[in-house]
């Protein structure tokens, strides 16, 4: 056993926390108390003692002891979730096995199996978003995999993200783009399909400031200027309402909407309008306290009416059609006497939980009431309905297909039978086909829509009856692809597709064998390759598909290749040469350019250093370019300009393995750059360029590679400069040449 281990076993209960230590437990106890209601106290602050001592010693970005992080995380989910005290104890302990030498026998020992299955649980998903792309997408669905197991790990992986986000300015600027990136990406569009709307909005502000400060300032600061006369407004709105409320003898709480300032930003971009004509709308929430029903809901919405003139087409029941996700509420919009437009919601404190807090708050309200089970293992089953159907070769597709989902609008309709189905916004009869049953989206031929037939393209709208008439066979239509909004359309649409491009491309291929046969010519795969290229194919896969379609004459391809057999070479084999002249050139100026250099060039992290360091293959940075520092496998430090696009591949996935890096004030060192003179091949051109190189600019040149055809020619010269200023002052005189076209910067 462990020092911890025995620790936890015998002396854990009777540890004597310090003072600073003591009032962090008891500030959160109290949120427990507040927000979750009778826990086990011992429980929680047997957990956060072993928290405390598990972590001693360590600290964070901040330079704050480490336990502060696990302590805010449990708050989170104590305050903004609300669950259970075994989430909280479960948010206090969710570092411990990563991080510590506490194990998940020791977790299971001291509070049980459940806690130590969500702690693994987030332990297993801890590494989301760190590998590449392809990987990052096989890793996401793991992670959904986990939240079907047990829907607590993924809530408190979002209460880890959250405080993450709320201290992100220890960091460096590097690093805090690619958490805010990944957090804008998935953990907030996946924080609103739960209905953890106030999370969502908290990620997306936090986002928001970090990408893009001033914007989000600028927001800000109008939002603070407005604060005063809006709530005078609201308060002269609500006076004749309030007072018939209490008349009522109805018990409620009015409150202001959220202020969510990077929805605001969205809005003034996506209409092209400034923050005035779109902060123009004023909103406010009624809540009515338990035991209200959704009957007083109404009453409350006629009062409303009674007073002001509603926008019809601005009216949303989700009481009687709840979203997806839970969320039940009475949208309206009124007009008041002055012309102002006021949005109303209208909810009972119930329904605010689950708008506020998702379907965690389904676990307060599932004692004697189905609607919130029902409602969390209907979106349980959706996120593993989604899972049934991954293809193994796409799983980026299925990311996004996923993050498309999340984030729109959902559409109410009914089966022949009245049965209603949700789908995204924008989906057509085929998503509704393919959302009953795969086979009945297959055999799909027409559709009625309220009775009446209707093109399968169609898209639907609220409250439509869809009835799907189908045939005996696959009717599929490849077409679909551009029509269907739903990942498990697309899904089967996609397979669809490649079946149908490998037959037609086994046709083209037996057609093809069928010529040579006829001809007796033999030809090998490699050889074949050589003319899919010369006729523009990726592939000889391709090259037989458009033979199949009939878009690609046999004939021509056949006649090529018996002139091939005859004369021992394609026409196209010279520019073959020509272009490996030019490989050979790059390569061997890649290789020289990153030979020269005395070490002493950069500033990394802030100071001249000695650690190993060179310069990427990708690109070649000079004094002058913005470059990144990126720490290999090997340990050593890849030097790459930041506009790189495998720079920005980088940054974007392994952000954590981004340092600072500087041009150091004084370089006496001469770099090798290269530029590429396009022009006229005209006599004399040569001698000009070199007089202006040598003479005018006194720069001298390692090399020069010039090739002419038609009466044009490419030069490849490579020189030593000082920087980059130097280097553009070179381009910018050669440019003034006769007969030059273009310059450019050669990599």
């Amino acid at each position: 056993m462990s020092n911890l281990k025995e620790i936890a076993r015998t002396d854990l209960e009777s540890l004597k926390l310090k003072k600073a230590q003591k009032q962090d437990l008891k500030q959160l106890l109290e949120e427990c108390r507040e927000f979750i209601g009778e826990i086990n106290e011992e429980q929680v602050e047997k957990a956060f003692k072993l928290c405390y001592l598990s972590h001693d010693g360590m600290t964070r970005a901040s330079g704050e002891p480490y336990y502060y992080h696990p302590v805010e995380v449990a708050k989170i989910v104590a305050r903004e979730i609300n669950i259970d005290e075994i989430s909280v104890i479960a948010a206090l302990l969710h570092d411990t096995v990563e991080d510590t030498s506490v194990t998940l026998e020791d977790i299971e020992y001291w509070f049980g199996k459940e806690v130590a299955v969500i702690i693994n649980g987030v332990t297993k998903i801890e590494g989301v978003f760190k590998s590449r792309d392809s990987k990052q997408a096989e890793t996401f669905m793991k992670l959904l995999l986990s939240m079907a197991e047990d829907i607590r790990v993924v809530l408190i992986k979002f209460a880890d993200r959250l405080h993450n986000m709320r201290t992100i300015h220890h960091l460096k600027r590097e690093k805090q783009m690619k958490i805010a990136n990944e957090t804008m990406d998935l953990y907030a569009p996946l924080a609103h399909r739960f209905g953890l709307f106030k999370i969502k909005n908290e990620l997306e502000d936090l986002c928001f400031k970090t990408l893009d400060p001033t914007s989000f300032k600028f927001v800000a600061r109008k939002l603070k200027e407005k604060k005063e006369s809006r709530e005078k407004f609201i308060k002269q709105f609500m006076t004749p309402v309030e007072k018939q409320l209490k008349e009522l003898q109805l018990n409620f709480e009015i409150k202001g909407r959220p202020k969510h300032i990077y929805s605001i930003y969205k809005k003034m971009q996506r209409q092209q309008k400034p923050f005035e004509e779109i902060y123009d709308l004023f909103a406010i929430r009624v809540i009515l306290e338990t035991p209200h029903s959704k009957e007083d809901c109404w009453r409350v919405y006629s009062i409303f009416t009674d007073w002001y003139t509603p926008i019809p087409e601005r009216f949303r029941d989700f009481i009687s059609v709840p979203k997806a996700n839970g969320y039940q509420s009475l949208h309206t919009t009124v007009i008041t006497n002055q012309g102002k437009k006021v949005e109303v919601q209208i909810r009972t404190r119930k329904m605010d939980d689950i708008a506020e807090k998702g379907l965690a708050a389904h676990w307060k309200y599932k004692e004697g009431a189905q609607e919130g089970s029902e409602s969390l293992d209907k979106f349980v089953n959706w996120v593993r309905d989604v899972l049934d159907n991954p293809r193994p070769d796409a799983a980026t597709d299925f990311v996004k297909d996923f993050q498309l989902n999340l984030y729109q609008e959902e559409l109410y309709v009914f089966t022949p039978k009245g049965e209603l189905t949700t789908l995204p916004n924008g989906a057509t009869a085929i998503d509704f086909a393919f959302d009953i049953h795969s086979e009945v989206g297959e055999r799909a031929m027409a559709a009625k829509v309220n009775g009446k037939m209707v093109p399968l393209r169609q898209k639907l709208s609220n409250g439509d009856q869809v009835e799907i008439l189908t045939g005996n066979k696959i009717n599929l239509n490849v077409d679909w692809i551009d029509d269907v909004v739903t990942h498990k359309a697309k899904s089967r649409i996609r397979q669809y597709i490649k079946q149908k491009e490998r037959a037609v491309s086994d046709e083209g291929k037996t057609i093809w064998d069928k010529r040579i046969d006829r001809g007796k010519i033999e030809i090998s795969d490699q050889e074949l390759t050589k003319f899919a290229k010369m006729y523009d194919f990726t592939t000889t896969q391709d090259m037989f598909y458009a033979i199949g379609v009939g878009s690609f004459d046999v004939n021509k391809l056949f006649n090529e290749v018996k002139k091939y057999k005859s004369t021992g070479r394609i026409e196209e084999e010279q520019n073959e040469a020509v272009k490996a002249t030019e490989d050979e050139i790059q390569q061997k100026y890649i290789k020289e350019a990153r030979s020269v250099g005395d070490g002493k060039s950069l500033i990394i992290n802030g100071e001249l250093s000695n650690v190993k360091y060179s310069y990427a293959n990708c690109c070649n940075p000079i004094p002058g370019d913005d470059v990144i520092g990126f720490i290999s496998r090997t340990g050593d430090i890849k030097i790459h300009r930041s506009m790189c696009n495998n720079a920005l591949h980088l940054i974007k996935t392994e952000g954590e393995r981004i340092v600072d890096v500087d041009w150091s004030k004084n370089i006496e060192t001469k770099f090798l750059g290269a530029v590429k003179v396009i022009g006229e091949d005209r006599v004399g051109m040569i001698n000009d360029i070199t007089d202006v190189l040598s003479k005018s600019l006194s720069t001298n040149m390692k090399s020069i590679n010039v090739n002419s055809d038609s009466g044009m020619f490419e030069g490849i010269i490579s020189l030593y400069v000082d920087g980059l200023s130097h280097l553009k002052k070179i381009m910018k005189r050669l440019e003034r040449v006769e007969g030059v076209k273009n310059v450019l910067r050669y990599e």
